[in-house]
């Protein structure tokens, strides 16, 4: 129905009564905006973290962006501040002010952790640059998620430029290789020029946490995003490497493997692959041609990528001429298979719900929406959605007072 997503979070898993994640205990100062800092941090806060963000008095620069729902009358946030910013507690501090500077630096001082995504030297030119901020505390993990890094680790030429998303795809080489069969190149649709850079980001976060716990040392921790990138599409280079050759967009194909593509249904699509011998034999045993086990056209990998137009062309019409539903009912659990999904389509996917990888997350003002879950599963310590976002400043007293009694 058109108004399913209303009551989407009717059929979503509850959050967590609480942080429960492997990081309780760990408090990290996020001084981000955008997405991929605040990416990393809420992937800290979805591991327990207490993660306390630090916005100017406008707020995050993606605050106020949309979507909001329908009956959302007082736009606290918008969708995607909503996602990028759960699981935290929200301060106002005005850092280019002395007070809210010297509460900054009040919470670096109970603090295991920073993350900021300025522009190199931003916090710097403020005083509260990683030296600054290390010789105050020396078990900091100070960490920065920058377009092209930080100077301190390797200085870029373009370590003035500022980065999105899309320059840290095009420059990151992941452009290059993503697209149509006919060779438009296209950027990948969701934010990974942002998401991944962040994931990596908590990643060494970690990292450097369990290194300050063993030893004291808190350290600088950089992660650019083109650089992030660039280890993502590492395709790209192994194969010019090996054999001197770019990698052009491919649809979606793979280069090495055949059948290997998305092929079109009789109300759909679905993702079928069977490089491997013995899954292209299992997969002619299911629809019926033995006859092609043994084909010198296809009989071994090396054949079916050399005849890939022979092969899509099996596939494709036997794909064709049925359903999705019957395709995976015929393929699923003998040969890799998939239906491609639509968001719409989750709300009622059983393995989102065995999973519980859809949750949902209360609003300010307004109905409950639906957000993806955390997907890291731990048996004793369970992580995941426990908090909505903030509201702007709304746990600025609540921290203050909890800085007051711990320098009382």
């Amino acid at each position: 129905m058109a108004d399913d997503h209303v009551h989407g979070h009717d059929r979503a898993a509850p959050m967590l009564d609480g942080p429960r994640g492997p990081l309780q205990g760990v408090r990290v100062i996020d001084v981000t905006q955008a997405i991929a800092g605040p990416w990393c941090t809420m992937m800290l806060g979805d591991l327990g973290a207490d993660v306390i963000k630090v916005e100017p008095p406008a707020g995050d620069s993606q605050r106020f962006l949309g979507p909001y729902t329908k009956d959302d009358e007082e736009r606290a946030y918008g969708g995607a501040y909503a996602t990028y910013n759960r699981n935290k507690r929200g301060i106002v501090l005005d850092l280019s002010q002395e007070a809210d500077k010297a509460t900054l630096l009040r919470l670096v001082d109970g603090a295991d952790a920073l993350v900021e995504n300025s522009r190199a030297g931003v916090l710097d030119r403020l005083g509260l640059g990683y030296e600054v901020l290390h010789a105050r505390n020396p078990r900091l993990v100070y960490g920065a998620v920058r377009g092209f890094g930080d100077p301190r680790s390797g200085a870029s030429p373009y370590g003035e430029w500022p980065a999105y998303d899309v320059v840290a795809q095009a420059m990151g080489t992941l452009v290059s290789m993503n697209g149509t069969a006919s060779g438009e190149e296209l950027k990948v649709g969701p934010f990974v020029g942002d998401i991944y850079p962040g994931t990596v980001a908590a990643v060494a976060m970690v990292a450097a946490l369990f290194h300050a716990r063993a030893t004291g040392e808190g350290q600088f921790v950089d992660v650019g995003m083109v650089d992030a990138i660039m280890a993502l599409s590492e395709f790209g280079v192994m194969r010019w490497s090996y054999m001197g050759r770019t990698t052009p967009p491919t649809g979606n194909q793979a280069p090495f493997s055949a059948p290997f593509d998305i092929f079109a249904t009789k109300d759909g699509s679905a993702a079928i692959a069977a490089p491997g011998d013995h899954q292209w034999a299992t997969f002619c045993q299911c629809i019926g041609r033995e006859d092609l086990i043994a084909d010198p056209r296809c009989a071994k990998a090396r054949e079916r990528v050399r005849n890939r137009d022979f092969v899509d062309e099996v596939v494709g019409g036997w794909a064709a001429e049925r359903t999705t539903a019957e395709i995976v009912e015929v393929l699923g659990g003998l040969v890799p298979v998939g239906p491609v999904r639509k968001p719409a389509e989750l709300i009622d996917d059983p393995h989102a719900a065995a999973r519980q990888m859809l949750v949902a997350v209360p609003q300010p003002s307004a109905r409950p929406t639906v957000q993806v879950n955390t997907p890291m599963r731990f048996s004793a310590t369970p992580a995941g959605v426990h908090r909505r976002a903030p509201r702007l400043d709304e746990h600025g007293e609540e921290v203050r007072a909890e800085l007051d009694q711990l320098h009382d």
